[in-house]
């Protein structure tokens, strides 16, 4: 029997991938490039509409781990983000236009992966089918899984920084260097003292923001990817707090900045450069007037300017299993950050899990678990939690996962410790699957 996915993005392509190498025949659907979301501009799949980091890459991190464990399983995802890596300190992060071709490559061309373009708006719930249409799911698709589902949709809003070319940027007023000098000189480095970062504060907390697109006047704002303005409203350190903050940077003339802005490289060529934490809802021009006070950027050349797009996702702990598997109707499944996980890897995560369960549901096998000491299981374990009330969007964190039985208070030993045992159910998880 074939396999339906809806939604050719990181948790689509991962989950098509997984099930297509069981031996399962899938049926992808990608709206794309027939029709595009106000986000997207790409042809290709596993679009990156953010930032074009995947975060933290050790295993002292628990993202660092999911990662891991997902390389574990052959993850389509991790296998083409390791191959378009480009620096970024103790961070993985890809070549944007890079990464997604070679996702879109690879699928094309599995042999038990069928294309169909166009946009989906029935779904046929008496088939098999993973609905991974993501957070920017189409209106007439939108309201097809709010039948199905009969629940009440949640939302929160979203927010991309700009891009700027490397050749406007002014190195006699930047730097490079990488916080500790963690993975060589990979960020650029614009350092401000207090009276220029007073005044770009200024300016950023009357700036003018852009109206979102279904009118909301106070969106609601997931707080790990928060616009910069909204950030800078908290107070005047707020941002040196975060995003700004100056630890672990000395300016080549040996001085410590009181705020800098780092960017981070877009692409292989190093051509263009993303600000790092300035996820933004400003109008064009204000980005413009506002981010050209940074020292290095008075001249800087936008190829981006930041946006603000809603991000949808379904009431997860009363609908989906810890497989991301509805309760209510088995033959359907979701995937990605419509189920409330946060974050691209996450989101990959989330596909892997419901493409190897609706695989293993079509064979007629029972489908192995992951436990919450793995940051795969704790994700499904956090989604299908019917104990939490007011469900909101999750990255992965040490915090959701099992904890050791032995209390350790050595930060570095205690993360090594939970990714052993974590790394080892993993393994354990692959060799069942086999």
């Amino acid at each position: 029997m074939e396999l339906q996915i809806i939604g050719a993005g990181l948790a689509g392509c991962e989950a098509a991938w997984q099930a297509a190498e069981m031996g399962i025949s899938i049926r992808l659907c990608e709206m794309k490039p027939v029709k595009f979301s106000p986000a997207h501009t790409l042809k290709s799949y596993a679009e990156l509409v953010c930032s074009n980091s995947l975060r933290a890459d050790g295993l002292h991190n628990a993202v660092g781990l999911l990662k891991e464990e997902m390389r574990r399983l052959h993850s389509l995802i991790m296998e083409c983000a390791d191959a378009t890596r480009i620096p970024a300190g103790g961070a993985l992060a890809v070549d944007r236009m890079g990464f997604s071709e070679m996702v879109t490559e690879k699928i094309k061309k599995h042999p038990n992966i069928r294309i169909e373009e166009g946009e989906v708006t029935r779904i046929d719930a008496t088939c098999p089918v993973i609905i991974a249409a993501g957070p920017l799911v189409s209106d007439a698709l939108a309201e097809e899984i709010k039948r199905l589902t009969g629940d009440q949709y949640l939302h929160f809003y979203d927010a991309a920084a700009p891009i700027v070319s490397f050749e406007s940027i002014d190195m006699n007023k930047a730097f490079r260097a990488a916080r500790y000098g963690k993975g060589g000189d990979d960020y650029i480095n614009c350092p401000m003292d207090k009276e220029e970062y007073l005044a770009f504060y200024r300016a950023l907390v009357h700036a003018e923001t852009a109206a979102v697109h279904d009118g909301v006047e106070d969106p609601k704002v997931f707080e790990g990817c928060m616009p910069i303005e909204v950030m800078a409203r908290r107070g005047e350190d707020t941002m040196r707090f975060g995003p700004l903050k100056p630890v672990g940077l000395t300016a080549p003339d040996g001085s410590r900045p009181y705020a800098v802005v780092q960017l981070r490289q877009d692409n292989a060529a190093g051509s263009m450069y993303n600000l790092v934490g300035f996820q933004t809802h400003l109008k064009f021009p204000e980005q413009k007037r506002v981010f050209s006070m940074i020292p290095g950027l008075e001249h800087a050349e936008f190829m981006r300017y930041g946006v603000m797009h809603r991000n949808t996702y379904i009431n997860s702990p009363k609908l989906l299993t810890a497989q991301y598997r509805m309760r209510q109707n088995t033959n359907v499944y979701f995937a990605g950050q419509i189920t409330g996980v946060e974050g691209y890897v996450e989101s990959a995560a989330s596909g892997m899990i419901a493409g190897i369960a609706a695989a293993c549901a079509l064979q007629g096998k029972k489908t192995p678990s992951l436990s919450s000491r793995t940051a795969l299981g704790a994700l499904g374990a956090y989604v299908s939690n019917e104990s939490i009330s007011r469900f909101q969007p999750m990255n992965i964190n040490f915090g959701i996962m099992e904890p050791l039985p032995e209390r350790i208070r050595d930060k570095k030993e205690k993360a090594e410790k939970i990714a052993a045992r974590a790394l080892a159910e993993t393994e354990e998880f692959a060799a069942q699957l086999k």
